[in-house]
């Protein structure tokens, strides 16, 4: 049986430019890349609500919202964090590549575009991004929900088992509460070992607890919950599905894409689609949708 070919990266394209967009299309495309298109700022965040793109390549100044205010709406997406950022501009002034930066970007490129340096930069970005997925997820495995926030409380990165536990509708919410109780006491004295408590709308309740520093503007929190059973652990008992199986089942409910679910659980494509199967299989449906209705019923009726 022959192997199957390796999924190619996702290169998430944003610029208002039919001529840029296809010049670099035709080029990312030639190098291997899939490619999704945007041109405004509104698109680009529409299709990440769908798709989670490997890279994003973001012109800085486009009408209406602009590559900066693109990328810190981009960021605010839980799926989109860890995504790295190349901005893509004429402008050369360097309040310009600060703020390129400041908004969440990891490089800059001048127009115009050089393929052989985008390519490079590409490549090194991937799999620093890789790198960086393949220690969370490590993290994840040895049963540390971690995440890291900015001052400001918004979140760098997180785990996934602790991604699991932050999903809520109201992260800025939840940013300006880890924000004020950061600033409520002496990082490095009595009271940062006192736990913010934080109510969800399901009444469960979030326990954030403070570990330190880790950069300039890089604080690394554990966040606990207190339910006694997860929406998973429910799932399995209701459905008899195995731990994995359930796993894979809850992200389903919440929305995820296949290539989502694999990332975060540490999973293949196929055998993330195994799973499914089965899955499929033991609640008697023939497709996704109906497994997520089935299991939001069963995890809601608790």
């Amino acid at each position: 049986m022959p192997e199957l070919p390796l999924p190619r990266d996702i290169v998430l394209l944003v610029d208002d430019s039919p001529d840029a967009l296809g010049f670099l299309t035709e080029a990312l495309e030639a190098s291997g890349f899939s490619v999704l298109i945007a041109t405004s700022g509104e698109a680009a965040l529409s299709i990440v609500e769908r798709i989670t793109p490997d890279i994003i390549l973001l012109d800085a100044v486009m009408p209406g919202m602009d590559g900066f205010a693109t990328c810190r709406k981009l960021k605010s997406n839980t799926a989109v964090p860890q995504v790295p950022v190349i901005f893509m501009t004429g402008l050369t002034d360097t309040e310009h590549v600060v703020h390129a930066l400041d908004s969440g970007g990891v490089d800059y490129l001048t127009k115009p575009i050089n393929i052989d340096e985008l390519r490079a930069r590409i490549r090194v970005h991937l799999s620093n991004a890789r790198s960086a997925q393949s220690a969370r997820v490590a993290l994840d495995a040895a049963g540390r929900h971690l995440l890291a926030v900015r001052g400001d409380g918004t979140i760098r990165w997180s785990t996934p088992q602790a991604t699991r536990l932050i999903e809520t509708n109201d992260l800025d919410h939840l940013s300006r509460q880890i924000s004020a109780w950061l600033k409520s006491f002496d990082r490095s004295g009595p009271g940062s070992d006192m736990p913010l408590s934080y109510r969800l709308p399901d009444a469960n309740v979030l326990r954030f607890s403070f570990l330190g520093s880790i950069g300039a503007d890089e604080i690394l929190l554990r966040v606990t919950g207190s339910s006694e059973r997860s929406a998973a652990e429910i799932l399995r008992q209701h459905f008899a599905l195995t731990l994995r199986e359930s796993e894979v089942l809850e992200w389903i409910a919440k929305g995820k894409s296949n290539r989502d679910i694999g990332d975060i659980l540490g999973l293949s494509g196929r055998t993330v689609n195994k799973h499914l199967e089965q899955i499929y299989v033991k609640l008697g449906v023939e497709n996704r949708a109906s497994a997520a209705v089935r299991a939001m019923h069963v995890v809601h009726a608790i």
